[in-house]
Order: C-alpha cells, then sequence, then structure tokens
C-alpha cells in the first residue's frame, strides 16, 4: 500500500532471566534502545504490520496453590510487577511499540511468548540442556523442588502465531503465544527421559532468582482472533527435538 513496508516482524533481544541480572545494562541497550530504533525505522518506513516477540515474563511471579499449576494468564492481567531486568526490558518494549502505534497509526500485534522449544532452540534454555545432559549420561540440575510449572511451547506452533498475527494486521492487540498446558518440572524431566531414552541423574538445587515459579497462558484470545491452534504435544515436540539434537549436535562436543 503506497509503496510501505509490508510487515515487520522484531524477534531479535538479549535473552535469558539470570543473565540479565548480572548484566541489566546490555539488555536495556538490546532491549529497549534496540526496539526504539526498529520501530522507528518501521513508522518511517510506513509499515502496515508489526509484529513485537514479547514473554511470558511480563506477567511476573505468579504461583498457584501448592501441587497445581499457576491460573492461566489472560492480557489484560498486570504487567508492573517484573522480577527480572530481561522481563523489564520486554514489558518496556510492549510500552513502546504501543507508542508507536498511537504517534503513527502503526498497526501493532504484541505476541507474548511462553518457554518455546525445539529444533534449534536456545543452549542456555531447560529443554535444550536436559536433552543434552541425559543424553550424554550427565548430571541434570533440578532447580528448586521440581513443583514449578512451565507452559512449554512448541517453536511449530510459534510459528504459525507469528505467521498468523503478521497477517491479520489490528490497531494494537496483544496475544499470549503458548500450548496452554502447563507442565510440571519433574513430570518434564521425566518426559525427556522418555523422549532421550535414558534415564536421569538428577542433581537438586536450590531456586534460582528471576525465575517465575509457574507459567500457564490463555490463549483464547489469539484462538479467537488469530486461529491460533497449538497442534504440537509435549511427547511429540520432544521427539522431534531429541531427532534434531542427534542428528546436528550429538558429535560436536560441546
Amino acid at each position: 500500500g503506497g509503496g510501505g513496508v509490508g510487515g515487520v516482524v522484531h524477534l531479535a533481544a538479549r535473552a535469558g532471566v539470570r543473565d540479565s541480572i548480572h548484566a541489566p545494562e546490555a539488555y536495556i541497550n538490546t532491549n529497549v534502545q534496540g526496539t526504539t530504533v526498529v520501530l522507528t525505522e518501521a513508522s518511517k518506513a510506513g509499515c502496515l504490520s508489526f509484529v513485537f516477540g514479547s514473554s511470558s515474563s511480563v506477567y511476573g511471579d505468579r504461583p498457584g496453590p501448592p501441587g497445581h499449576p499457576p491460573a492461566a494468564s489472560v492480557e489484560s492481567d498486570p504487567t508492573d510487577t517484573p522480577i527480572s531486568p530481561y522481563a523489564a526490558t520486554k514489558r518496556m518494549g510492549e510500552l513502546l511499540a504501543y507508542t508507536y502505534h498511537h504517534l503513527h497509526q502503526m498497526p501493532v500485534s504484541v505476541l507474548r511468548f511462553f518457554t518455546v522449544y525445539g529444533p534449534r532452540g536456545r543452549p542456555d534454555m531447560a529443554p535444550y540442556i536436559f536433552i543434552k545432559k541425559i543424553s550424554q549420561g550427565g548430571e541434570v540440575t533440578q532447580f528448586g523442588d521440581g513443583t514449578s510449572w512451565r507452559d512449554y511451547t512448541y517453536v511449530g506452533d510459534v510459528v504459525q502465531g507469528i505467521l498468523a498475527a503478521l497477517d491479520t494486521p489490528r490497531d494494537f492487540l496483544v496475544y499470549n503465544i503458548s500450548a496452554g498446558q502447563p507442565v510440571m518440572l519433574a513430570d518434564f524431566i521425566r518426559a525427556v527421559e522418555a523422549a532421550v531414552g535414558r534415564p536421569a541423574n538428577v542433581v537438586l538445587s536450590h531456586e534460582r532468582s528471576g525465575d517465575v515459579n509457574g507459567t500457564h497462558g490463555d490463549i483464547s484470545c489469539a484462538r479467537k482472533e488469530l486461529g491460533f491452534s497449538p497442534q504440537t504435544s509435549l511427547v511429540d515436540g520432544l521427539a522431534k527435538t531429541v531427532e534434531w539434537y542427534t542428528k546436528e549436535h550429538a558429535s560436536i562436543p560441546m
């Protein structure tokens, strides 16, 4: 339309909760200043659909009752209690995205991703670490008592959500992108054991600061507005991830 840029998908960020505690300035520089640059250039180019990759960490810490997952977070829930600099920078990115939408009438979709895993996943995240350690017969460190919960979301389902948001520009909308099925850490370790076909050598450690106790995304908004429908179960997603890891990484010294 009028020579404008059809769409921008802004996923680049400095990721990771714990590193942000030790190097907050680097996270501000990349995630806040960097996002401002991208928003500025997109608005100058007349972007017709801007998609911003945010994070479930903006919801803060929401533990459920003992032995139960937290209540599902909905997009209208308060997001003013981030417990890591990373989470704070992602919330700042959301606010900046709204500001640019307001000033330049740029359609923006904010996607709050919940614990994305799968082939080519980040090596600092639990799914990759557990697959690697169990495959190699090494020790798996379990932080806390194993009762924390995560809404693990397969990367293929996340891609479906990103493309749907890109193709469905609205004024300004926020969507949870998750499986909607939180899994307890101890059960997740058992699922990785089954996928790898080896038992885990679990070593217990204390909980780490900055980590939320649980995540659980309500995806009814993304389902309604984008037709978002996650297709990949944890069992199938882990099988695909282990297959990729075995092919691509098992022979590479780490």
